[in-house]
């Protein structure tokens, strides 16, 4: 099985026994909770690399085909999605099974008074951990920087083609998660006596895929290039877990469909 399972375990444990994200310093805003979530791993005993400015995953597990990668959310604050960056989101990389930690904190740190040396100390409000395929379950996309040369009057400026990519939140895409922990994997993943099951959730893919793009730089326009999807409607079916001592409180996809026949409709 999975390291992820033990992972979650631990997680949970930690939010329920009060462990803080710890920020360095009022900049702090992105290895908080990449810190926090490594004081997990290292709870565990597990080995693993550590995590870099431009490492991907995040972490590595050594002794086990998995990697995740973390993201730190202020809440309230943006849900709908997050900065994926250089690197679309996927359930593999470089042979490794990719899981996403999403751990959100609270936006307004003022009532968390800073320390004789700048740190603050505050809960983790919600956590998901979930397989990258439910964020997108494309496994052939090979991210690349290109760039071309011979812009402005002179000829002699290059434009670099550095694509950034925007994916959605799993606490946009499922209701049932908000102020609780919860692991999201694929169906065929198995699991232990530790977890029950709280939900069905099915992505469905899309009738077009875009496979390139155009910008006029005389218009400020930007053109997708889309093809049919040859394997449109299909579905992704996942579970949503937790650990038996947490509430059973269901989870579903915010859009309602839950289950199969939801999205092909009863032919009965």
């Amino acid at each position: 099985m999975s390291v992820a399972l033990d992972v979650f375990a631990q997680c949970v444990e930690a939010v329920q026994q009060g462990e803080l994200i710890e920020s360095v310093s009022s900049k702090d805003k992105e290895f908080h909770f990449q810190n926090w979530f490594q004081k997990r791993l290292e709870a565990l005993g597990v080995f693993f690399d550590a995590s870099g400015r431009n490492t991907y995953p995040d972490f590595r597990m050594v002794n086990s085909p998995d990697g995740f990668e973390v993201k730190g959310l202020a809440w309230p604050g943006r849900e709908r999605d997050y900065d994926c960056n250089s690197q679309v989101p996927s359930g593999f990389h470089n042979g490794r099974k990719i899981f996403y930690v999403f751990g959100r904190y609270p936006a307004n740190l003022s009532q968390y008074p800073a320390q004789a040396g700048g740190q603050r100390y505050y809960p983790v409000i919600d956590l998901v951990i979930c397989h990258g395929d439910f964020l997108n379950a494309d496994h052939d996309y090979i991210h690349k920087n290109k760039s071309v040369k011979g812009f402005g009057s002179y000829g002699d400026i290059m434009i670099r083609d550095r694509k950034m990519y925007v994916a959605p939140t799993p606490f946009a895409l499922t209701k049932g998660t908000t102020g609780l922990m919860t692991l999201i994997l694929p169906d065929n993943m198995e699991v232990d006596e530790r977890f029950q099951q709280v939900g069905i959730l099915l992505r469905v893919e899309a009738s077009e895929l875009v496979v390139g793009y155009t910008f006029d730089l005389r218009t400020n326009h930007l053109i997708a290039e889309k093809i049919s999807n040859p394997t449109a409607g299909s579905t992704h079916q996942f579970k949503a877990y937790r650990l038996t001592s947490q509430t059973s409180r269901p989870v579903t996809m915010s859009t309602g469909l839950t289950r199969e026949e939801d999205v092909l409709g009863d032919d009965e």
